[in-house]
């Protein structure tokens, strides 16, 4: 039943076999750039300045970190065939032949962007909702493209949603920010000389 389902929605996302143009070039974008937004968004966090707003990015990180983890054990145990191997619709994006579930794609933008859209930073949680429609837009056009299925995403969405929920509690709250200044001590380290000659907050 699930496998059927996700076969009918894939045969609705996916693209026909003559797209060209600026659908395929937006599809490609989304697809393979628009995940660049992650990273930026963490160092835009954490480029604010110590305080709170630090915080939510080591943790955005952690979760998203351990989520990838998470997946890549999903994928040693369990082969999902992305749908080019098995011969399903059309592909217009080159990809290994790995384990399609969950999509890594997904799960790195759905962990950060639901970590900080839940956040009471206020930066932090603008970020994320915006990040969040985005995600949406990522996982799109990997089914659109015909590099992975309906329910990679469904299982990122779920990991992701897992482990932020998971860095929300008590005791990884309190982790995160023990190991936030450690966290400092080592990129004003690594970064002394563009933070003391004032180009980068300390």
């Amino acid at each position: 039943m699930f496998e059927h389902l996700n076969l009918i929605l894939f045969s609705a996302l996916n693209a026909h076999a003559g797209l060209t143009g600026w659908q395929l070039l937006g599809a490609l974008f989304a697809a393979e750039w628009l995940i660049f937004l992650v990273p930026l968004s963490l160092v835009t966090l954490w480029m604010a300045g110590p305080g709170p707003a630090r915080e939510i990015a080591l943790r955005a990180f952690i979760a998203a970190a351990c989520a990838l983890t998470l997946n890549a054990l999903i994928g040693q145990f369990w082969y999902s065939p992305r749908p080019f191997v098995a011969e399903v619709g059309h592909t217009f994006l080159l990809h290994a032949p790995d384990s399609s579930f969950p999509s890594d794609h997904a799960t790195s933008i759905f962990s950060v962007a639901l970590v900080l859209a839940f956040s009471r930073v206020t930066l932090a949680r603008r970020i994320g909702l915006v990040l969040l429609p985005l995600a949406l837009v990522i996982a799109w056009s990997r089914v659109y493209l015909g590099v992975h299925w309906p329910k990679d995403m469904v299982g990122a969405l779920l990991v992701s949603a897992t482990m932020a929920m998971l860095v929300y509690t008590p005791t990884l709250r309190a982790a995160c920010g023990q190991l936030l200044p450690l966290a400092e001590r080592v990129y004003r380290r690594v970064l002394a000389v563009p933070i003391g000659r004032g180009w980068l907050r300390p």
